[in-house]
């Protein structure tokens, strides 16, 4: 069975219209990257200048053996130093706990404890599957209303937009990384991340897992009182 080439129109008008359709559909495709650019211009901070916030939150990004990935580290290296300079109290890790051998939470933990953040500061989120998970758990789960965000430079805007639509007042910080090939992907991958955020921001629906509140948060910022 011979498959047949699709056939370029031959008229200039059918040309014309070919090219107007192409174009149009690059238009809508790059919208909603567009709109994570535009919403969070002036969002985006670095560890010298985010404003003092009680709460950080820290996404996860694997682990390696059983220890936070480079990229991860480089995160969780950002939020010590911001509790060390005084400018938050909490650390909120969330991340994948799904499976009995992979724990990014407890991982992120440890780390932060070898980096001088106190364990009583430390609050873990297991079911944060995916950013629009965690914004929404940070929001409805462990009652935090305004925070300060820490991810690659890559994924920062995407992460202050939805935290932003889930009902966190957020600040950015992107750290940086090196250009690897994981840097590529992790920039390619969110062109096309950015269309499940619009419609994350638009529909709100509800996360893998939300369960009971928890008091984790409100615990550790009495703690540090």
């Amino acid at each position: 069975m011979k498959i047949r080439r699709p056939r370029l129109p031959r008229t200039r008008k059918g040309q014309r219209r070919l090219v107007q359709v192409v174009m149009a559909v690059c238009v809508l495709a790059l919208l909603p990257a567009t709109w994570l650019y535009v919403s969070t211009a002036d969002r985006l901070r670095t560890t010298a200048d985010v404003p003092r916030t009680d709460v950080a939150v820290v996404f996860g990004a694997g682990l390696w053996d059983g220890e936070p990935s480079p990229y991860l580290a480089h995160r969780l290296d950002a939020a010590a130093k911001l509790y060390r300079a005084g400018r938050i109290k909490v650390v909120l890790v969330t991340g994948d706990n799904s499976r009995e051998d992979y724990d990014e939470p407890d991982a992120m933990r440890a780390y932060l404890r070898k980096h001088g953040v106190p364990d009583d500061r430390i609050v873990s989120d297991y079911a944060g599957f995916d950013t629009w998970d965690s914004c929404v758990r940070a929001r409805k789960i462990f009652g935090v209303h305004r925070a300060v965000l820490i991810s690659q430079g890559f994924h920062i805007r995407r992460a202050v937009a939805l935290c932003e639509a889930a009902g966190v007042a957020s600040y950015g910080v992107g750290v940086d990384a090196k250009h690897d090939a994981t840097w590529y992907y992790g920039g390619t991958r969110e062109v096309f991340a950015a269309g499940k955020a619009a419609l994350d921001a638009v529909f709100h629906p509800d996360p893998t897992f939300l369960g009971p509140r928890e008091p984790g948060v409100a615990r550790a910022l009495a703690a540090g009182r």
